[in-house]
């Protein structure tokens, strides 16, 4: 069966991105080779804990890890500093040691708070990342970002932390549900609106043989992905400049995801909210051609993600959105399309331009 790998090298540390069928049961002697240490953890969320987290346990304790099972809670809201504090006390009881290494199986939330924890557990442990959703394979595994929500915003607390490994098991769609899926073709969209116009058409062309899981199509759709994202990542680690690219969309749909309380939309429907308003602004004044809207609507279209959404009022949208982490000197920071395969970031936006955008994208009542 088709397997593909991608190397994430950095001035300070590398690390293999490999993916394909099957690959959770090397888990253990994978890691074994990278941070051979007695003890370990897996640290699973409920939807896979006896599906994916108990076949990783296996795999580490095969290896001969003495292997720790932290469960954590579903959900964007459980993505928070109580959970955080619950987690780093399991691995304390356990009296796991610096170089104990600590495994994610889940998806983007728990990797995301794993991720912290390992930063930060003993001030630091090797990490691991095994996602079972397509959302944080191609998206949150890669490149090191890690951190919890906070009540006046998304990912306010957090800390780079780059794993030792990203073990994508593409078998782990199998039981990913319908919705979950399409939120991690929305981070497609948006990588091929923001770098690659080829897997834009790509994504259109193919998009009946992604939504059935053909195997050798999801492997090239994750490997794709992820080939952008780790070339990012590597030219711009901490977000400095090029790296901010990657929040497309994003401005718009954490305003959405905290307006509605991280529980009506999920991230990836956000998004995919989100990249329609910003290129409907990036049209408005314009800075790209109304063909990008129209190609990237009938693209989502034919994924089956949303365009349209029932939002809160423009107003308290906007009054998110000036929380947002990206905003810098009070200005609302947007990256908007120049064509596709290209944006641009953009810091003086109008906040009458920004209503428009809004209610483009919101269905009336």
């Amino acid at each position: 069966m088709e397997r593909a790998k991608v190397d994430l090298i950095l001035p300070h540390h590398q690390y293999e991105i490999v993916i394909g069928p099957g690959l959770l049961d090397e888990l253990g002697e994978r890691v074994m080779k990278l941070a051979k240490h007695d003890k370990a953890a897996t640290i699973n969320d409920e939807n896979v804990e006896k599906t994916w987290g108990l076949k990783a346990a296996r795999a580490m304790r095969d290896a001969g890890f003495d292997t720790t099972i932290a469960i954590m809670p579903v959900g964007e809201e459980h993505k928070t500093l109580q959970t955080f504090s619950q987690l780093q006390s399991v691995l304390l009881d356990n009296k796991l040691e610096r170089k104990s290494p600590v495994v994610a199986v889940g998806g983007g939330i728990t990797g995301d708070v794993t991720g912290f924890v390992a930063s930060s557990y003993l001030r630091g442990v090797p990490f691991i990342q095994c996602p079972t959703t397509l959302l944080a394979m191609v998206d949150a595994s890669v490149g090191g970002k890690t951190g919890v929500n906070m009540p006046q915003g998304k990912n306010l607390v957090g800390a780079f932390h780059q794993p030792h490994l990203v073990l994508i098991d593409t078998e782990t769609l199998d039981t990913l549900p319908e919705r979950e899926l399409l939120c991690g073709l929305a981070e497609c969209v948006k990588h091929g609106i923001i770098r690659d116009e080829q897997l834009f058409t790509w994504l259109l062309d193919n998009a009946d043989k992604i939504k059935s899981l053909d195997r050798a199509t999801m492997v090239e759709l994750v490997r794709w992905n992820v080939q952008i994202k780790a070339t990012v990542v590597m030219n711009d680690e901490k977000e400095a400049g090029e790296r901010a690219h990657l929040n497309f969309g994003h401005t718009f749909a954490h305003a959405i995801e905290a307006s509605t309380g991280y529980n009506t939309y999920k991230h990836g429907e956000a998004v995919a909210l989100g990249m329609v308003a910003a290129t409907h602004l990036a049209v408005e004044a314009g800075r790209c051609d109304k063909e990008v809207l129209t190609r990237l609507i009938a693209v989502q279209e034919a994924l089956g993600l949303p365009c349209k959404a029932k939002l809160p009022h423009a107003l308290k949208l906007i009054d998110v959105m000036r929380h947002d982490k990206k905003v810098a000197d009070g200005k609302i920071r947007l990256v908007l399309p120049d064509k596709i395969g290209a944006v641009s970031i953009v810091d003086d936006t109008s906040i009458e331009a920004i209503v428009d955008a809004w209610q483009a994208i919101t269905i009336p009542e």
